[in-house]
């Protein structure tokens, strides 16, 4: 909002990010305009949000408590950086947002905006009494937009909400409030149901460097793709036909409640799979030890909003460190609903098959091994009355 000085009246100024989501965008500044919007910027956003969140997200394995892929919150930073962008631009004084105030996108949104604009204001409707006194939910919402003419994509038949992008499809809200109750068959918009998805698989090979994927082929029909946008595009078309990616969860909101959200990922699953198999054959055992520890609370601070904090700049900066020699190919079948591992190679392999071999000695002498299960063993006896007389003596006999 643009407030003019030495009046009392504002101009509206929209903005809607293209971030991958299905939407006629035309028809979207037309309603922004009937709707009395001064002016409307409509910016397409999907390269950068692959290069620039999503990409970090994979280098960092980034699941929250264990399931979910921050589709959603991946975006809301994506978003807030142009809005800031534009506001400054319109020299606007005023940013507002239509989430809820029991979720958590008003904190992402906002804290984002105060991160990179820190004198802006922002108004939200959702936590304004006179507004959510009148509107008790979104049942009051579509009335009042049947009422004036406001096409909205809410309808009684279909009463849950939606969030879309390029990285997944959320579903919240409505008859999913109750955590009892199934999902719809008809409610999935992204994939296919696994048990209609086609009868052979597809194959795909990955190829990574720094933990960032480079190229995507696919070796049955050779179909390859090799910029990010069309790497995750191409993903997303793989996964959906097979029905990858589909997932049904109760988490934990930021704000202090449990909600119940179904999300569909098709592309970031596949990804998912193949960079953790990459990272494990070229990553060093400790260094990725603390790789996950990073990986967990990276999740958790891109779920809380806090994408452009120091502290989230810090833990990107080291993943991405980790990331350094994660380079090679994964090969990969997808099918009904599964992302199934078939190889993996690279020229920073710390893979030594000859060491490993049970057919070859190596530069391995067994015999080493005797000690260190010895010395491992010390620390399961905290009285030397309870060891095995053996190992006492073994001990006794070291020293």
């Amino acid at each position: 909002l643009k407030m003019s000085k030495g009046t009392v009246g504002y101009d509206v100024i929209t903005y809607l990010a293209d971030i991958g989501q299905d939407e006629d965008f035309e028809v979207a500044r037309k309603k922004a305009e009937k709707l009395g919007a001064k002016k409307v910027y409509i910016e397409d956003l999907r390269k950068e949000f692959v290069q620039d969140f999503i990409w970090p997200a994979v280098q960092a394995n980034a699941v929250y408590e264990d399931r979910y892929l921050l589709g959603t919150s991946i975006a809301r930073p994506c978003i807030a950086r142009r809005q800031v962008e534009i506001a400054r631009k319109e020299g606007a004084e005023y940013i507002s947002h239509g989430a809820t105030g029991k979720g958590n996108d008003q904190i992402r949104f906002e804290l984002s905006c105060y991160a990179l604009y820190p004198e802006v204001k922002v108004i939200a409707p959702w936590r304004i009494p006179e507004f959510y006194n009148r509107f008790k939910g979104r049942i009051d919402l579509m009335e009042f937009a049947k009422k004036y003419d406001i096409p909205v994509p809410v309808t009684p038949k279909a009463p849950w909400s939606m969030d879309a992008n390029l990285m997944h499809i959320s579903y919240e809200s409505g008859i999913l409030e109750n955590p009892k109750s199934h999902a719809p068959a008809d409610l999935y918009l992204m994939t296919k149901s696994p048990k209609d998805s086609p009868d052979t698989s597809d194959e795909l090979e990955l190829e990574f460097q720094s933990g960032v994927p480079v190229k995507v082929t696919n070796t049955k029909d050779n179909t390859s793709k090799s910029s990010p946008l069309e790497i995750y595009s191409y993903l997303n078309e793989i996964g959906s036909k097979h029905g990858v990616g589909r997932i049904d969860i109760v988490e934990n909101r930021f704000i202090g409640m449990k909600s119940r959200g179904i999300y569909e990922t098709p592309g970031g699953t596949i990804l998912l799979s193949a960079h953790l198999d990459i990272e494990t054959f070229t990553m060093d055992k400790e260094v990725r030890r603390i790789k996950q520890g990073l990986s967990v609370r990276f999740s958790e601070l891109v779920y809380n909003g806090f994408w452009y904090s120091p502290e989230c700049d810090y833990v990107r900066h080291c993943i991405a460190k980790s990331q350094e020699n994660v380079d090679g190919k994964v090969q990969l079948s997808v099918f009904k609903g599964q992302v199934y591992i078939l190889g993996r190679e690279s020229p920073k392999s710390l893979y030594n098959e000859d060491l490993v071999s049970m057919d070859v000695q190596g530069d391995y002498d067994p015999c080493d091994a005797t000690g260190f299960i010895r010395i491992n063993a010390v620390r399961r006896y905290h009285k030397a009355d309870e060891a095995p007389l053996c190992l006492l003596n073994s001990l006794q006999s070291s020293a």
